[in-house]
């Protein structure tokens, strides 16, 4: 071999070695796959209650009469494109703000910053944490959004675990959860879902969040809401009345807001962290923090959805359309639960529960004879979406439930 060729041959010998040879692969994320299947299967009474986003009786993720108006305006009207600011959109802060708080709250303990989404809001949230409490644990009801403890575990912030509900019984396991909280150090943070739990549709009454405020309060706990479903549960005043009676009780408040699903804006990634602290000096250390983190992790915020939400908001008009539009898809979501309880005294428990997903306590083999024997594709947790159901496919549902039960 001459010089050269045994040059050339160490070299490809070292281009061949890659930096990320150690890295183990990830496995397939298993609700796209689901997708996939659903897709392939060529069977007319196909059921699709995987996928976690709103449908309507066409099996369409409509966008909102009122958002497309919103846009309609910035296409009009929108004078540039550049950067709005690692905050974001300010306009869009400001008009949430009382959605979520109500009116007259005191914002000058509040801060925050636009994230790409709840996700984003949830992260950020979770890194603020991870720097003002380095020693805290979060703590997580089981089950839960999956995504909930990859993301504080990215932000290197210990997980302790209990159980939300029993999925046997479909009831809240509250004792436990008191008594989780009552065990819990002070500094520690308590991961709550403001509404339409995710994926148990099981939620606390403004009793259980009164007493589990006052534990939060009583014992130095920082309480971290996710509210991603204001209005798909029993409505906008309601679903956010958990956060309220919190931010009454206790000097310190995270809450991790998305517009995905009440406005329709999945890929727009629409979200928002708020901060309520101690006091206004505070608040401003706090915003101070959110800011240079939110610049290491993606600079500013994209701007289009979170746009078209202050432009719906600041008009009465638009409000009004976007308010009458997200109440047509509570309703239809709350006559799929009583028509599908209505059809076996086994399923009667889904009439109570909240917003777009219930957990039925059916075993990954139950799942599989579900989508190959009926055609029903769901997660493999027995996560259901309740808005992929139709009146037209709710008895079909009913009935190969009863069959894979027995």
């Amino acid at each position: 071999m001459t010089m050269m060729a045994e040059s050339e041959a160490g070299q490809a010998a070292r281009i061949t070695r890659s930096h990320f040879g150690g890295l183990p692969a990830q496995p397939a994320d298993a609700l796209l796959a689901l997708i996939g299947m659903y897709a392939a299967d060529p069977r007319a009474h196909k059921i699709d209650l995987g996928v976690g986003v709103y449908k309507n009786e066409a099996g369409e993720t409509p966008v909102f009469a009122a958002v497309k108006a919103a846009e309609a305006h910035l296409l009009a009207h929108q004078a540039t494109k550049s950067y709005v600011g690692p905050e974001g959109d300010i306009g869009f802060f400001k008009a949430l703000t009382p959605l979520i708080f109500g009116e007259g709250h005191d914002t000058a303990r509040l801060c925050g910053v636009q994230t790409p989404g709840g996700t984003g809001a949830l992260r950020l949230g979770a890194e603020l944490v991870a720097k003002a409490l380095p020693a805290a644990t979060v703590h997580l009801g089981e089950p839960t959004w999956p995504n909930h403890a990859p993301i504080f575990a990215a932000a290197h912030v210990p997980i302790a675990r209990y159980r939300h509900m029993d999925l046997a019984t479909q009831a809240s396991c509250f004792a436990e959860m008191e008594a989780a909280l009552n065990a819990a150090p002070a500094g520690d943070i308590i991961l709550l879902h403001g509404c339409c739990h995710n994926p148990t549709g099981v939620d606390f009454s403004p009793q259980q969040w009164t007493r589990l405020a006052e534990i939060m309060a009583e014992r130095g706990l920082l309480p971290f809401i996710d509210l991603a479903y204001q209005g798909l549960g029993d409505g906008l005043e309601q679903d956010a009345a958990g956060v309220r009676i919190v931010a009454r009780h206790c000097p310190d408040l995270l809450v991790a807001y998305s517009c995905d699903k009440n406005f329709g804006l999945y890929r727009e990634r629409v979200g928002a962290l708020f901060v309520v602290s101690a006091s206004a000096e505070t608040a401003g250390i706090v915003q101070s923090n959110l800011l240079a983190l939110a610049r290491a992790n993606w600079s500013m915020p994209p701007d289009h959805g979170a746009a078209a939400v202050r432009i719906v908001l600041e008009s009465d008009e638009l409000t009004r359309q976007w308010r009458a539009e997200l109440e047509d898809m509570r309703l239809r979501i709350n006559a799929m639960r009583t028509g599908l309880a209505a059809l076996d005294p086994a399923l009667a428990f889904i009439a109570a529960q909240k917003g777009m997903f219930s957990t039925l306590n059916l075993t990954p083999e139950k799942v599989r004879a579900l989508r190959e024997d009926h055609a029903v594709y769901m997660a493999g947790s027995g996560r259901i979406n309740i808005a992929g159901l139709v009146p037209g496919n709710l008895a079909p549902f009913a009935a190969a439930l009863a069959a894979v039960r027995g």
